[in-house]
């Protein structure tokens, strides 16, 4: 590796390393703890230091004074400081203090005051043994004290510092430089980091670390994204995870004399140096980048001086911001590198703007980034983006802009933007427009009753206030405010006498008012508050009326009566009789003609008045038509009726109802309060049973007579809506709903039912059969595939139609792959036996959509469908034979195929008949009373097994047959109690299950029962060996048990010598199991399971043992029902299993119902 030149070492030492910061915590001072992690980083080309850091950088870079474009103005800020710090120079290992005062004379509390160094790095995060900051507050000058002590300073604590101070909208700054001198004693150059930290692994063990993890915990978390911000973090989850591993203890190495520093950090295109000191110089030291070994190239320039080893890291990038490590030998060093981008500047700043009320405010700003993050205050108080805020913030570039679309009187503020690396305020001034009059008041004169319409407009869009008389006027029922952008109106729909008076609109926030005058005019005015509805007068026939009509008006209105086209007189039966302040009508001896409207007119100068007057000469009306039924229920019905064609002059006032059985002659008064309406319902009738009802007509006068009965008619109910409505198949065209009948159908019964269905998202009900369905499934056709349709469904019956029952969910018109599954009725799943000549008629329900295809084998060829009918559905196959034949026995393969999906049963059949006689019985031998008979099975056992045998004798002088013997299961026995000297014939039935063969098998001879002084010979017979090696008599049978009830498997067996009877499950040993039990007696073998759950399901198997063999009988146990999802996810079982157990627990439900 090339050694450096001259100069680079020149330009490396001159350089003296930059101070650093951690991440800044609001909120006061820390602890004064040392930090845990240094870092060298070289400064940028022109040496100038960035003003902001991003969060997941650890220390900050250069320490010159803030440029000029970004320092506040002075002239603009409020002068707090009384006393600022000075700038100092110190040597090494001095101690410094700089000091300000604040007057508290015209603060309410106190000032917050902030010391930097640099222009960004907050010095309360330094706060430990070599910085420490003071304050104090002199109770009698009232002067605030702010000191910050640097103690034992260092070479790089020079530089350029800043003190703050701000209380509400004042803020006061000024800055000063710090310069240390060398010392005899300096120690080498270090950065200020450095100055934190403990190198030597003693007092690191006495004083506690700090690190900027420590930092960001103890801050409040809704401070970080703040923090972030304003150091520019980007990664600020990265840093903690980085940071946190970083947190370690230095320990002795024997590979390094020096190590890497904990964590460098570097500006973005800037250069980094790495260096180590070996404790032996021919180590051989490899350089890594994330596990990535490092290679010299332009980027990476390696350099030997002694036992140190530099690496340097020209133009740094995001790329370059990782963790590297350095290895010698066995031995490794590692450290953080930190990459940061530059700060974010105001490169053009935003200006004062001044606007009107309502127009569109844009303040603008430029940075030196492109989408840079940029903040933006109203008063110091942060504005948000939100959609809802009246604030829009707009980003183009580099250009950032705060958009108000109608400015308002309280946006008057001071608004600014602030950067990562400056900051720029201006103001916003909002006044009213001057205001201009379009339309000014006018006076009105409006006639008593008729509507006051005041209208103005004004140049401005502005609300405003009505007054009448100098009080203000408020909106109400009677008095309406309308304001449409810069028109106002004022409205009363009816005026009245005290309406009158000056009325005055004052726009809000302006100093001027528009005046008019409103007067009330009184015209003719006819006062009837006494009459009655529609202006009626009623009157009896042969009475006298006199109606007095109370009239105002000013002048004296002129009054005129008239009916129809003639005018009333003053004289005659009919007169008019005229006074001041009223008119009368006078009718002598009233007569039904004349019945009819009056009018009568009022004129004056400010106009007329004019009413018609009802005269009505009543009686009691005509009665009513015969009324309808319209409407019948269980035990109601509703009843209506049009009012009496002639009223008798009177109106209405009701009407009382009457109800009989047709059969009856007696009427019953169903109200006793008069009946409004022309509708009626009566009720708590007899259902089944006939009625009649009729109606009475009542007015002021009296009651009508009754009128005609109506027609008879029975009360009858709807029923009550269907029930179990569900989904019972779908297609990509069709849905089939299934549901069950009405729980309550009446004495009407039930017709039928009608389906209905809408598409999800409408209100149109569509009937799908428009002719009633009598049965509980229907198929709805036609339906566009991919729709959601909602169904229901009413029943029907002679009372109407019922309540209708609602599907609860959508129905997706779409077909489901369905995987078949044949539901095999337990019956089948042993042999199926039936007699020859019975018909064998088997339906095997099945499941699986689409379109599943059923096949069938009988002893795995295809079946003769002339000999056999097999009929299949959607739902179900049936395999029928009309009369069964022996060899239609055998195993019958099912299989339902659903596109790849297959399942597959089998059914045993067994077609039995009477068996054959057996075939030879002879006798055996003969002795005293006693006959031995022996035979020989059936060749033809009837297809199944023979169950017995029936023994008959006959005497051979009468040939009469009787039995002896019946269900015998042996092939030989012996006849007692025969009669001595009689000669006897024996014949032998096979049996089975069928019953006994139609022929018996006789004996060829006779055999003689001998008298007495015969000498019997007994026979000879050999011992039987009953050795016999184990065979289950009765197998196992497959079983379904409900879970927590105890289940048995039984089975039988024999053997000899006695066989040893073992269990097994799944070809496990079942051994020391509480949950099972086993017994076995006299050769009956018995397993009980106790409380099963679906997990004990399986295939059980029973072996038998002894010294001459072996022999296993097994069966399938299927357990079901008795738990919950919940439980057996509780118990660990995966969901899928869960799911599958409880479909086929809701089929079996299904198939049992």
């Amino acid at each position: 590796m090339p050694e450096p030149t001259k100069k680079d070492e020149t330009e490396n030492e001159s350089a003296p390393p930059p101070p650093e910061q951690t991440t800044p915590q609001e909120g006061g001072n820390e602890k004064g703890k040392d930090e845990d992690d240094t870092s060298v980083s070289t400064p940028p080309a022109d040496g100038m230091s960035k003003p902001a850091e991003r969060k997941d950088s650890v220390w900050s870079l250069g320490e010159g004074a803030p440029e000029e474009s970004e320092k506040r103005d002075d002239a603009q800020r409020s002068t707090l400081f009384i006393e600022k710090p000075q700038s100092g120079t110190v040597s090494v290992g001095g101690n410094i203090t700089f000091i300000a005062k604040v007057e508290a004379k015209d603060l309410l509390r106190k000032p917050n005051v902030k010391w930097f160094k640099g222009k960004w790095m907050d010095l309360a995060s330094k706060a430990g043994k070599h910085l420490q900051l003071k304050e104090s507050f002199e109770r009698h000058t009232k002067i605030h004290t702010f000191e910050m002590q640097i103690i034992k300073a260092k070479e790089n604590y020079a530089g350029n510092y800043r003190c703050e101070v701000s209380y509400k909208d004042k803020f006061d700054s000024c800055s000063f430089d710090l310069e240390v001198t060398e010392s005899s004693q300096a120690a080498a150059n270090i950065d200020i980091r450095s100055a934190f930290k403990r190198r030597e692994v003693k007092q690191q063990e006495e004083e506690p670390e700090v690190d900027v993890w420590d930092l960001l915990k103890n801050a409040n978390p809704s401070e970080y994204e703040k923090i972030a911000f304003q150091y520019g973090i980007t990664d600020l989850r990265g840093m903690l995870k980085r940071l946190k591993r970083m947190r370690r203890e230095v320990k002795k190495s024997a590979a390094f004399a020096k190590g890497l520093d904990p964590a460098y950090q570097v500006d973005k295109g800037g250069k980094v140096r790495f260096m180590v000191e070996l404790a032996d110089p021919t180590v051989e030291l490899k350089w890594y980048k994330n596990g990535q070994e490092i290679r010299p190239s332009a980027k990476y320039i390696f350099e030997h001086k002694g036992n140190q080893r530099i690496l340097f890291i020209n133009n740094c990038t995001m790329t370059d911001d990782a963790r590297y490590y350095v290895t010698a030998g066995d031995e490794k060093c590692s450290t953080e590198l930190f990459v940061r981008d530059p700060p974010i500047l105001v490169t053009k700043g935003l200006e004062d703007t001044s606007t009107y009320v309502g127009e569109r405010v844009e303040l603008s700003c430029e940075v030196s980034e492109d989408d840079a993050n940029v903040k933006w205050f109203r008063n110091g108080v942060e504005l948000s983006d939100d959609p809802k805020s009246r604030y829009r913030i707009k980003v183009e570039g580099k250009k950032h802009t705060l958009i108000i679309e109608e400015a308002a009187k309280n946006d008057t503020a001071t608004y600014s933007v602030m950067t990562t690396g400056g900051q720029s305020e201006a103001k916003l001034s909002v006044d009213l427009r001057p205001l201009k009059i379009s339309l000014a008041l006018e006076d009105q004169t409006v006639r008593l009753g008729q509507e006051i319409h005041l209208k103005c407009e004004i140049s401005e869009n502005v609300e405003g206030k009505w007054y009448k008389n100098g009080q203000l006027i408020e909106a109400s029922d009677r008095v309406k405010l309308y304001h449409k952008g810069r028109i106002h109106r004022f409205v009363i729909p009816v005026s009245a006498v005290e309406d009158e008076g000056e009325y005055m609109f004052v726009p809000d926030a302006y100093n001027i008012n528009i005046p008019c005058k409103v007067h009330i005019v009184d015209p003719p005015k006819l006062h009837l508050d006494g009459l009655g509805e529609n202006n009626t007068v009623t009157v009896v026939a042969g009475n006298k009326l006199r109606l007095e009509i109370p009239i105002t008006g000013e002048p004296p209105p002129k009054v005129f009566w008239s009916r129809g086209d003639k005018m009333v007189t003053d004289s005659g039966r009919i007169r008019a009789e005229s006074y001041p302040d009223s008119s009368c009508l006078v009718i002598d001896a009233a007569e039904r003609d004349d019945s009819g409207p009056f009018r009568i007119t009022l004129k004056n100068e400010a106009g007329e008045d004019t009413a018609l007057i009802n005269i009505k000469v009543v009686d009691v009306p005509d009665p009513p038509q015969a009324p309808n039924v319209t409407e019948v229920g269980e035990d109601w019905c509703i009843m209506t009726w049009e009012p009496p064609a002639n009223d008798g002059g009177s109106p209405i006032l009701g009407y009382f109802i009457e109800r009989k059985k047709k059969q009856s002659s007696r009427w019953m008064r169903l109200n006793f309060e008069l009946c409004k309406e022309t509708t009626f319902e009566p009720k708590k009738m007899i259902e089944g049973v006939a009625y009649e009802v009729r109606v009475f007509a009542v007015n002021a006068i009296g009651m009508s007579k009754p009128s005609m009965p109506s027609k008879s008619f029975v009360p009858l109910a709807v029923t009550s809506p269907p029930t179990l409505l569900a989904v019972d198949s779908v297609t990509d065209t069709s849905v089939t709903m299934k549901w069950r009948p009405p729980d309550q159908i009446g004495a009407a019964g039930l017709d039928g039912y009608v389906v209905e269905y809408c598409f999800e998202g409408t209100d149109e009900w569509i009937v799908a059969n428009p002719e009633l369905t009598d049965k509980t499934k229907f198929t709805i056709n036609g339906l566009p595939t991919g729709s959601k349709i909602l169904v229901r469904v009413k029943a029907v019956n002679a009372a109407g139609e019922s309540e209708p029952k609602y599907h609860p969910q959508p129905i997706l018109v779409k077909e489901v792959i369905e995987p078949p599954k044949i539901r095999l009725p337990r019956h089948l799943k042993q042999t199926y036996t039936r007699r020859v000549g019975e018909t064998v008629n088997l339906v095997i329900p099945f499941q699986g959509k689409p379109r599943a295809k059923v096949s069938w084998q009988k002893n795995g060829s295809p079946i003769d469908k002339n000999d056999i009918n097999i009929r299949n559905t959607e739902n179900d196959t049936i395999i029928f034979i009309r009369k069964a034949e022996r060899g239609h026995s055998g195993e019958y393969d099912m299989k339902v195929e659903v596109e790849n999906l297959v399942d597959k049963a089998t059914i045993d059949i067994q077609i039995v008949d009477r068996p054959g006689p057996p075939e030879v019985v002879t006798i055996e031998d003969v002795w005293g009373e006693n006959v031995n008979l022996s035979w020989k099975p059936p060749k033809d056992d009837g297809n199944a097994a023979i169950t017995g045998y029936t023994i008959q004798k006959a005497d051979k002088k009468s040939m009469e047959w009787f039995t002896v013997i019946e269900h015998y299961h042996r092939t030989s026995a012996t006849i007692n109690e025969l009669v001595i000297g009689n000669e006897y014939y024996f014949r032998v039935f096979a049996e089975n299950m069928c019953g006994l063969s139609e022929d018996a098998t006789m004996t060829k001879e006779s055999a003689l029962i001998a008298k007495d002084g015969k000498v019997y010979k007994y026979p000879v017979y050999d011992d039987f060996d009953f050795s016999e090696r184990p065979l289950f008599t009765q197998p196992l049978v497959n079983t379904f048990a409900v879970a927590g009830y105890n289940a048995t498997l039984n089975c039988s067996v024999r053997g000899n010598p006695k066989p040893k009877i073992t269990w097994m499950k799944n070809k496990v040993l079942i051994m020391n199991d509480p949950r099972y039990r086993m017994f076995s007696n006299q050769g009956v073998c018995t397993l009980e399971i106790r409380k099963p759950s679906p997990y004990d399901g399986g295939t059980y198997t029973c072996r038998a043992v002894n010294e001459l063999g072996e022999a296993e009988v097994d069966c399938k146990l299927e357990v079901r029902g008795g738990l919950s999802f919940f439980k057996l996810l509780m118990d660990g079982v995966p969901p899928h299993i869960i799911d599958s157990y409880m479909r086929e627990v809701q089929a079996d439900k299904t198939e049992g119902k």
